[in-house]
């Protein structure tokens, strides 16, 4: 393939990926406001107002952070059907954010559920990511990377 056409396809999953990513941040985040916040008080989400700039960078953070993943997840996995290197990658992905949240959480407020809620969540988030892009693949919108070293 030309080099055009690789950047091309990179661009095409970075977008899958981030759009991907966005839709599950949008899903767990109305989870945790409308469910999580019921039943564990001690995750406290101000209902009263949904989209505030907290939740706006919030998610421009999940959609640059699925963009990342779609392109790097297109060049890990290329043609090879080493069911690690999926795994690897959503976990690679998934704890790097995750363990940040923790310890940011613990630092902050010395506690560690919701902390360990949103390390959940984050690897939830990649692995739907993986299994777009796998889709994508699949269905031959999205041509995996398969150039050789």
């Amino acid at each position: 393939m030309e080099l055009m056409t690789e950047r091309l396809e990179s661009l095409k999953a970075g977008v899958i990926g981030s759009i991907s990513l966005g839709l599950a941040f949008l899903v767990t985040s109305l989870i945790n406001v409308f469910w999580l916040a019921k039943y564990f008080p001690i995750l406290t989400y101000d209902t009263t107002e949904l989209v505030n700039l907290q939740v706006l960078l919030s998610g421009g953070i999940a959609g640059f952070s699925g963009f990342l993943f779609g392109v790097t997840y297109r060049y890990i996995i290329r043609v090879d059907t080493n069911p690690h290197l999926k795994t690897g990658s959503i976990w690679a992905f998934g704890l790097v954010r995750g363990l940040t949240q923790i310890e940011f959480g613990w630092n902050v407020n010395n506690t560690l559920l919701p902390s360990l809620i949103l390390a959940g969540e984050s690897i939830f988030w990649f692995a739907l990511a993986a299994i777009v892009l796998d889709t994508a693949i699949f269905l031959k919108w999205l041509k995996p990377f398969s150039s050789e070293f």
